[in-house]
């Protein structure tokens, strides 16, 4: 973004800091080519985020009128245009300021593959690369031993389950899990038991990738009763699911090497194993929302 339109069009760009959070806050500040060295090859962003809301207001709460502060902000700076880098919080909020007379151009991104419009997103790929590299090197080591051992691998994705989806490119490369757990379907625990039961007396050995966002038939999550603080944006905290999940196995289970692993942050932030057609699509994308910002 920031390269085409100051070299294809002399414009001044400045990165809003902490998303809309910046906005609210007046922390905007200068952009220029010395600022973006480097950059192509870094997970995620240096200007950072929020989980700012500022179009949702709580019933009965006395707050701040937080769209006009940014529609201050937006006027007294004299931006032209604001680009919004994001997924569906991000594009909703981008679609209310451009409600409200903003210039708005909007970029797609985020790991979870699920921003509506786009037949796959920015952010996706290099995640997905992660998870399906690490699942081959967990399932190496997992068989090394000449022992009994079942290894429950929790993957990010609290409605989608295309990254849970994508360690099944591991399984296509002969290294994969047993087993995938998606929270498209509703969990059942008994038939969890059963389905590795089945796969241990088979091989002696269970490789499961679950979604974090599995749920049982009533909507509960099925970590959620491990955890209850909130991650910003009202949801419950999700994690901790292969821990539960690898106790519960255990018990079902005696005498053999149970293991739970979450691969946590790692799966959005490992930039050494990005995809190569994630960064040049992203990089695209940003070209093309420079061009729009130039128009």
């Amino acid at each position: 973004v920031c390269k085409t339109a100051i070299n294809h069009y002399g414009m001044e760009v400045y990165g809003i800091h902490s998303g809309f959070r910046g906005l609210l806050d007046n922390y905007i500040v200068p952009l220029d080519e010395s600022s973006l060295t480097g950059l192509l090859n870094l997970g995620g962003t240096i200007l950072g985020t929020s989980r700012e809301k500022p179009f949702k207001r709580k019933a009965g709460a006395v707050s701040e009128n937080k769209p006009a502060i940014m529609l201050q902000t937006i006027r007294e700076r004299g931006l032209d245009c604001i680009v919004c880098i994001g997924g569906n919080g991000t594009q909703k909020t981008a679609a209310k300021l451009a409600e409200a007379g903003v210039n708005v151009v909007s970029i797609p991104k985020t790991i979870d593959n699920d921003l509506f419009g786009t037949d796959h997103c920015p952010g996706f790929g290099s995640a997905a690369k992660y998870i399906a590299t690490s699942c081959m090197e967990i399932n190496k080591d997992a068989r090394v031993y000449n022992n009994s051992m079942i290894t429950i691998v929790e993957i990010m994705g609290r409605h989608a389950g295309w990254l849970a989806a994508s360690a099944a490119l591991a399984s296509h490369f002969g290294s994969g899990p047993d087993l995938v757990y998606l929270p498209e379907c509703d969990f059942d625990m008994d038939k969890f038991l059963a389905d590795i039961d089945k796969v241990y007396k088979a091989n002696g050995k269970v490789f499961v990738a679950v979604s974090e966002g599995i749920h049982y038939a009533d909507g509960s999550f099925v970590s959620e009763a491990k955890t209850s603080a909130s991650d910003g944006f009202g949801h419950a905290q999700l994690g901790g699911l292969a821990a539960l999940l690898a106790s519960i196995v255990k018990e079902h289970f005696p005498g053999v090497k149970v293991r739970g692993i979450e691969l946590s942050l790692l799966q959005r932030c490992g930039a050494h194993l990005a995809s190569k057609v994630d960064i040049d699509e992203a990089f695209g994308a940003g070209e093309e929302a420079g061009q729009q910002g130039g128009f």
